[in-house]
């Protein structure tokens, strides 16, 4: 166990951190993102452009925890 702790186990902890964030972070995007969409038009959008939204925030979410994910992990195991 002591082993995860050590300073080589830092890619591990940025792939649960970012692991961790992504629920939320995905969540919050798509939210803010419909609610856009939703003010731009004026009216609530349909599935498919949900659907769209989601899988766009998806990518978007992924690639933002992963890379503070990583720039954390670094800084906490190599100050």
């Amino acid at each position: 166990m002591a082993g995860v702790f050590q300073p080589g186990a830092w890619l591990l902890w940025a792939l649960v951190l970012g692991t961790a964030l992504f629920v939320p972070v995905h969540r919050l995007m798509w939210v803010l993102a419909v609610r856009r969409a939703e003010a731009k038009t004026g009216a609530r959008t349909d599935d498919a452009v949900r659907r769209r939204l989601k899988r766009r925030t998806a990518v978007t979410a992924a690639l933002v925890c992963y890379v503070f994910a990583v720039l954390y992990s670094h800084q906490l195991f190599h100050p």
